[in-house]
């Protein structure tokens, strides 16, 4: 099983647990805090650094991420002809919009986010764009 499925189906497990107990626990336990924030992030790459962006996620950015308090949902390539060999998409959850906030700050001035960015980019940017969408769940969502 790859990483990010294990991540999934462990993080899956535990909201389970949590319904269950709050289910158990009845309606007085079921008041929810605002609810997370989640980021869903979409980079593309010039030509031919893909794989190089994502060796920079899977050796550095991800562990960064989790340092400063992110959780990382997952992340995806695209099956798309016009998008598998130059898009990386993921997706990272917050406590709040505050957490969302402070963690991105405090990544970015992260020393050693800084000098893995320079190291992997000495041969050219991975990136051409970045996109970012905040989300927060409905009511209804599975996933709060």
């Amino acid at each position: 099983m790859t990483a990010w499925k294990w991540t999934l189906a462990v993080a899956l497990a535990a909201a389970g647990v949590v319904a269950g107990r709050l289910w158990a626990a009845g309606p007085e336990a079921t008041a929810q805090p605002a609810p997370r924030v989640f980021e869903l992030r979409t980079y593309t790459t010039p030509p031919g650094k893909l794989d190089a962006l994502h060796a920079r996620f899977r050796d550095h950015t991800t562990a960064l991420f989790i340092k400063h308090g992110m959780t990382v949902v997952g992340y995806w390539r695209p099956t798309d002809a016009k998008f598998k060999d130059n898009t990386l998409i993921y997706m990272l959850a917050y406590p709040s919009m505050d957490a969302h906030d402070k963690a991105w700050t405090d990544f970015r001035d992260d020393p050693e986010w800084k000098a893995v960015r320079d190291a992997s980019e000495k041969d050219g940017k991975l990136t051409e764009k970045a996109e970012s969408v905040l989300l927060t769940p409905t009511d209804f969502s599975p996933m709060q």
